[in-house]
């Protein structure tokens, strides 16, 4: 059964961490481009993949609970206390600082998408929007190296 749920927390781990970490870059993207509906799209979607990694950490402790008694596995080991608390950082993060600018990101850009304002009104929405890509990238950022650092840990083990 512990081989099981290992498989399932690791496949977890790369289908729903790894968008969760490069959604945030791609909407960064559609924000030079001015798209503000992919940017709202991406903003959802990462918040949805940042809402299933709960699956990935209770993968983890079902992992945890099954594996063999010898290794004294329990919450309160370093390298599973640390990726805890590395993992709920990134959640944070992502939830409090990246989502809503993307948000706010995609809401500046597409107020002017389908108004028929000029090009000039365009391009003001568009610097209202930027304002929003340094959150982004800088969040999305310190997600990833916050997972990354999950990553580590669950692999080295100290």
């Amino acid at each position: 059964m512990n081989e099981l749920f290992n498989v399932l927390h690791v496949v977890t781990a790369v289908f729903i961490v790894g968008p969760l970490a490069i959604l945030p870059m791609t909407a960064l993207r559609a924000l030079r481009s001015g798209n503000g509906a992919q940017v709202a799209t991406l903003a959802t979607s990462t918040s949805i993949f940042g809402r299933l990694s709960i699956l990935v950490v209770l993968l983890g402790f079902a992992v945890m609970g099954t594996s063999d008694p010898k290794y004294g596995l329990t919450f309160l080991t370093p390298w599973i206390l640390w990726s805890l608390i590395l993992w709920v950082a990134a959640a944070v993060v992502s939830e409090a600082l990246v989502v809503p600018s993307m948000r706010k990101a995609a809401a500046a850009l597409g107020s002017t998408a389908g108004g028929g304002t000029a090009s000039g009104g365009a391009a003001t929405q568009g610097g209202a929007a930027s304002q929003y890509y340094g959150r982004i990238a800088g969040g999305s950022g310190v997600v990833s190296l916050l997972l990354l650092a999950v990553v580590v840990l669950m692999v080295w083990k100290p």
